[in-house]
């Protein structure tokens, strides 16, 4: 697979801290997606998880390469929890169809936090062209 981007964010955990404390659910609403919401709220250092995602979707744009343009929401791109703990990234609205247009096929994602910080790295890999059926080329 071929890299097409990559992009890192770094987020104070007391800040996301704050804004959920100032605007409670507007803000929990406007940002995370019910399964995140849930997820973060299940944990023990709530906060650090939630400051998280927040890196992890600022970090998926920039490895798009689009930032908040062209009417990406917050909820559009959603940070799962796989079996092994590792997160995974969906996309969808119109996020998944900028994906598609810059030929993104996944996006990888890891995510950091402590009591203070929280960090998200990502990339964006194109799809694999598939092999090629012809016959290889006679040599002269």
């Amino acid at each position: 697979m071929e890299i097409l981007g990559i992009g890192t964010d770094i987020v104070e955990c007391p800040r996301i801290g704050k804004m959920i404390e100032q605007y409670g659910e507007l803000f929990l609403r406007r940002v995370y997606t019910a399964r995140e919401v849930r997820y973060c709220q299940s944990r023990k250092h709530a906060i650090e998880h939630f400051a998280g995602r927040w890196a992890a979707k600022e970090a998926i744009l920039k490895a798009m390469g689009t930032g908040w343009s062209r009417g990406i929401s917050w909820t559009d791109i959603e940070v799962r929890t796989g079996e092994s703990g590792q997160p995974q990234v969906l996309v969808g609205g119109i996020a998944k169809e900028v994906a598609r247009e810059r030929g993104i096929a996944d996006i990888l994602i890891s995510i950091s936090h402590c009591r203070t910080y929280a960090t998200a790295y990502a990339i964006a890999l194109a799809q694999k062209p598939p092999p090629s059926t012809a016959p290889p080329a006679e040599e002269g």
